[in-house]
């Protein structure tokens, strides 16, 4: 059988097929480029691969959100992980950490998410994690990638059968693993916090952990429904959390995305904390527990330039990484840092644990707030002042142009030009999103009429010549 990756003109020539990992796993149309018969053979491939890399055998660990294209994919790659012999461990609805976390507390060989975590209901996606909690590396990746354009299943396929487990009660370890690292003693009991759950894989767990931590919680879209994930809520439409923390007077909102490991908080004013206010407020908390060596913080070419001068104002030092949580977290490992993240509120903390967790990022910051005892508006007031920043993205369906916009001669003049005039008080960021087809414009300066100016330009140039 010819793998469904392959087409007939790939077959027996020295032409590359596209590449099928992106900057975080597989992600695509249900349907389309994600169907059962790709999930299968990736699954098998993956099993392969992993248990030579291990060398041995172990369990698979398996987790979802909740879009309706879910659960096909969790079967066909259950088939795939059990022809290649391991068992799987499947937990359901569960947020990506949780799988991270539970792959990297057990003797499982490995760990795989179906979720395609902020995208819309009818894009999905296949993370998978190491034994180690961690995402795979690049020739891990590329290993698998090989197997799959080079290989049929049933040429390799043996006589020892892997057995499917439905083990929800998984979740419930990785739950009483994100209220350890606190004190007893301490609770948030006092608190008014409302949670904006995406309709999505937070939707079981993350109100019985504020609940359990003392919290008064009110949620908003917390039941699991793929037909409605990310649809005007979550953490990319703040606008529902935002009128629901000032109508209620909470002391605090969370928006999670649609699997849970990104999270940005609103404060009792209704003002965005995101993921740079996130990252300068525990790190002060860390640095003043010495806990944050060389106070050192690694984040992304995104963070603003006012978080990284008032961080430096601090005596501390900010590293930017390339966008994606993989390459934060390659830079933290290569500084020694404990602590970075994205401004999109994927935060690591390696004192906890090995991938972003909005679950835990969330309860920290309540639990920062709670013991300085002054609502979070007051600490955002303390610690900086943003630069007027604009992110526009433009879409751009033709993946060859998309991936190569750096040879695109209009638009390398007209970002130079911008530079030019913007000098030392901005900042231009143009790049190819890993995970949607957009070419991103990020425009930052302290002038914020010369912010406007510069971002429409450089929309209108990849308008005219990449996106037509």
């Amino acid at each position: 059988m010819k793998s469904p990756l392959r087409k007939e003109s790939d077959i027996g020539s020295s032409r590359k097929p596209r590449q099928l990992f992106g900057t975080d796993g597989i992600r695509g149309k249900a349907g389309q480029l994600l169907t059962p018969a790709l999930a299968m053979q990736v699954g098998f491939w993956a099993g392969k691969v992993l248990q030579q890399e291990a060398g041995r055998p172990g369990p698979f660990m398996m987790g979802q959100d909740s879009r309706c294209s879910s659960d096909m994919l969790a079967m066909s790659l259950a088939s795939g992980l059990t022809a290649a012999g391991l068992d799987v461990w499947n937990m359901g609805l569960c947020p990506t950490p949780a799988v991270a976390y539970l792959t990297h507390r057990t003797e499982a060989l490995g760990g795989v998410m179906i979720s395609a975590s902020h995208n819309p209901p009818e894009d999905n996606g296949i993370k998978f994690f190491g034994a180690d909690g961690a995402k795979l590396s690049l020739g891990i990746q590329q290993a698998i990638e090989d197997r799959l354009y080079s290989s049929s299943i049933e040429s390799v396929t043996g006589h020892i059968w892997g057995r499917h487990h439905h083990r929800s009660d998984l979740t419930q370890v990785y739950l009483e693993s994100l209220q350890t690292p606190f004190n007893a003693n301490l609770t948030l009991q006092g608190m008014k916090i409302v949670l904006d759950l995406a309709w999505g894989a937070a939707t079981q767990l993350a109100p019985d952990l504020f609940r359990q931590m003392g919290a008064e919680v009110i949620c908003l879209h917390d039941r699991p429904d793929g037909t409605r994930i990310n649809v005007n809520c979550g953490s990319t439409h703040l606008e529902t959390l935002r009128e629901a923390v000032v109508s209620c007077s909470a002391d605090i909102g969370f928006a999670f995305d649609g699997d849970a490991d990104r999270v940005l908080a609103i404060d009792c004013s209704g003002r965005t904390v995101d993921g740079d206010y996130i990252l300068y407020l525990w790190g002060q908390h860390l640095k003043q527990a010495q806990k944050l060596p060389n106070n050192t913080i690694v984040a992304t070419v995104m963070s603003n330039l006012g978080f990284e001068r008032a961080w430096q104002k601090q005596g501390g030092q900010l590293v930017r990484a390339a966008v994606g949580d993989q390459y934060v977290h390659a830079e933290m490992l290569n500084h020694n840092a404990m602590l970075g993240g994205e401004q999109s509120g994927h935060i690591l903390c390696r004192h906890y644990g090995i991938g972003g967790d909005g679950l835990q990022t969330a309860l920290h910051i309540a639990a920062i707030v709670k013991q300085a005892g002054v609502p979070i508006r007051v600490l955002v007031d303390a610690s900086f002042a943003t630069y007027p920043q604009l992110l526009r993205n433009v879409r751009v369906e033709d993946r060859d142009r998309r991936c190569r916009w750096q040879e695109c001669e209009p638009l390398q003049a007209a970002i130079c030009e911008a530079e030019a005039a913007m000098g030392d008080r901005g900042r231009i960021l143009v790049r190819a999103s890993g995970t949607e087809p957009l070419i991103r414009v990020m425009v930052e300066a302290a002038d914020f009429s010369a912010v406007h100016h510069w971002c429409d330009r450089l929309v209108d140039v990849v308008n005219c010549h990449l996106a037509n």
